[in-house]
């Protein structure tokens, strides 16, 4: 690299909206240059320009203009896409993060990249504390609800491993392994309590009603009791801050499904 990390003249692009938000968190908006269509999301991007991403990209040159010192991207990504872009001479960084001391370890670098340290170590902490909050009003929970937790469709895969982490954090268990193309009859073989749909790169826009009529779902807990959920798509797959108000979501929906069993006994 020409020009030293943390340097002001350090330009980023980040194709991956973890990223863009943990830097904007921090305080280091100022050394990015690019990003995707889905960083306005998660992140104040403003104007910055809108590239594509690590799975689709309009052209490398777009990306060569704005002379990156480091383009960061994440896993999974298109072979084929990435490709064309190592091509060049750039410097490329793809995060793969799996679990929530993962992301922790991802904001601690990014911030060493920028010169952030302490402002990311005081993120880190804060998510820790919020979470932490979380957990203790969890404690006397007796019965944890058996969740579902599905970032796709088709095909089917399950939530990834650190929304498992959220949803235990709040009191319940995820009935399924995370992160893995599960069957519709799997997903029926668990019976779980209640089903959780955030689908990638679709906001808010995943339908409850796909679970309902699914048909070897029709005597789940779930689908009898009308306990299909949406939560928006960047509070539960961004490895990042957001991540805090996607778990305040899923504390909302399993108290107020535990409110409604304690109702009805």
């Amino acid at each position: 690299m020409k020009k030293p990390l943390g340097s002001n003249h350090f330009r980023i692009v980040s194709l991956a909206p973890s990223a863009t938000s943990i830097l904007c968190t921090i305080g280091a908006r100022n050394f990015l240059v690019g990003v995707t269509k889905w960083c306005s999301e998660v992140a104040p991007v403003g104007t910055l320009p809108q590239l594509g991403d690590c799975w689709h990209m309009d052209s490398v040159k777009h990306i060569l203009k704005l002379k990156p010192s480091l383009v960061i991207g994440s896993v999974p990504y298109k072979q084929e896409t990435v490709a064309k872009l190592l091509e060049h001479p750039i410097n490329f960084l793809a995060m793969n993060p799996r679990t929530l001391a993962d992301i922790a370890n991802d904001i601690r670098m990014l911030g060493g990249i920028v010169n952030r340290v302490p402002r990311a170590e005081r993120l880190v902490h804060c998510m820790r504390t919020d979470l932490a909050a979380i957990s203790a009003r969890c404690r006397t929970t007796k019965k944890k609800l058996r969740v579902y937790c599905e970032a796709w469709p088709r095909p089917r895969i399950s939530s990834p491993p650190w929304v498992a982490e959220l949803v235990e954090i709040c009191g319940a268990r995820m009935v399924l392994p995370s992160g893995e193309k599960v069957t519709d009859e799997q997903v029926a073989q668990a019976r779980p309590d209640l089903i959780v749909l955030a689908w990638a790169a679709t906001g808010d826009r995943a339908k409850a009603e796909a679970a309902y009529g699914v048909a070897a779902w029709s005597d789940l807990p779930a689908i009898r009791k009308k306990r299909v959920f949406v939560i928006s798509d960047e509070l539960l797959n961004t490895p990042g801050p957001p991540l805090i108000a996607g778990a305040k979501q899923l504390f909302r929906i399993f108290q107020e499904t535990r409110l409604q069993e304690r109702t009805k006994c």
